[in-house]
């Protein structure tokens, strides 16, 4: 029979066993397993230092570039705007920075920006679409017929657009009749603000895209009601162009929920850089693309046509009348 001292022995041998196979392992592997991971240390400091310093490098031309258009932009967008009214919607989320510096660039090429509707998150709410649709049929003016087929935002945005802009170069400056009531009857309802004068009817509607993208299950419907908006507007007046940054080119956002729609970006344009001085030279001419009757989507994000239009819109000069022609009669 074994005995307890055996199994002593046995424990003994087998502690004593392990004892030295770590003290041997750790002596053996100390020095090229901490060597090892010093040079992988050394290796990723460097590389973060590099990486650093492009970052720093890339900031630095950033920087110096924005100063460049920025200190540019007043010849760059010239008299691009020169004589025309621009009306200016706020979307609910919209940023006033980004709003503020797309005025100035856009007063900046001679426009008037005749005033803005800032818009609540009660308008874009999906739960409030029944309100919507009774306030807009309420409050339309009595010439609006709309279609069986149109929506509670196809409506409202039909009624408010009537109110603040016009095709009728003969009416720019000038109230509809009853576009003050209409402007009321929204902002009683808590859909919207009103600043300066937006009853004034401007020629085209520039269109401030909320900062953050829609998430959730109403995203869709979200975004959607404010591209019915920007439709609208278009349909109105002479032309609208939509603009926000790169956020609101990403799923979920209402620049992405235009481009996303082939006919849609025939009509509407859009820029997705109006936090960026350039992005902001390209919304003045944008609108200017817009009220010659074109179209196109810019910046750098998804479904772009280019970083701006193809070939900088200018006005047309009117030309003075000769001698022949003024004694012509007509």
């Amino acid at each position: 029979m074994i005995d307890f001292r055996y199994h002593l022995v046995s424990i003994v041998a087998i502690f004593l066993a392990l004892s030295v196979g770590i003290v041997l392992g750790t002596t053996l592997l100390e020095d090229p397993v901490i060597k090892a991971s010093e040079l992988a240390v050394n290796q990723f400091r460097e590389g973060n230092n590099e990486l650093r310093d492009q970052v720093e490098a890339l900031q630095k031309r950033e920087a110096a570039n924005d100063a460049f258009v920025t200190s540019d932009t007043p010849r760059l967008v010239g008299d691009a705007l020169a004589g025309e009214s621009i009306v200016i919607v706020e979307a609910p989320g919209s940023t006033t920075s980004v709003r503020e510096a797309a005025q100035q660039v856009i007063e900046e090429a001679g426009a008037t920006v005749t005033g803005r509707i800032t818009l609540t998150e009660r308008y874009t709410d999906p739960a409030q679409a029944g309100f919507v649709d009774k306030l807009a049929v309420g409050a339309k003016a009595p010439e609006t017929v709309f279609s069986v087929e149109d929506t509670a935002y196809d409506k409202a945005a039909e009624v408010l657009a009537g109110a603040i802009l016009t095709s009728d170069s003969s009416q720019v400056g000038k109230e509809h009749p009853a576009g003050a009531g209409i402007l009321d009857a929204f902002q009683r309802g808590g859909l919207l603000t009103v600043t300066d004068e937006p009853a004034k009817r401007a020629e085209a509607a520039l269109v401030i895209a909320p900062a953050e993208a829609y998430t959730g299950e109403t995203a869709g419907e979200q975004a959607g009601a404010l591209v019915t908006l920007a439709v609208g507007l278009d349909d109105a007046g002479q032309g609208t162009v939509l603009v926000g940054t790169q956020t609101s080119a990403a799923t979920g956002g209402v620049i992405a929920a235009l481009r996303e729609d082939a006919a849609l970006t025939e009509k509407v344009s859009s820029v997705d850089t109006a936090d960026m001085p350039a992005g902001r030279v390209v919304v003045v001419y944008a609108l200017r693309e817009q009220l010659t009757g074109l179209a196109g989507q810019y910046g750098i994000g998804p479904g772009v046509s280019g970083i701006e239009p193809s070939a900088t819109p200018t006005p047309t000069p009117t030309a003075a009348p000769t001698a022949a022609t003024a004694t012509s009669g007509g």
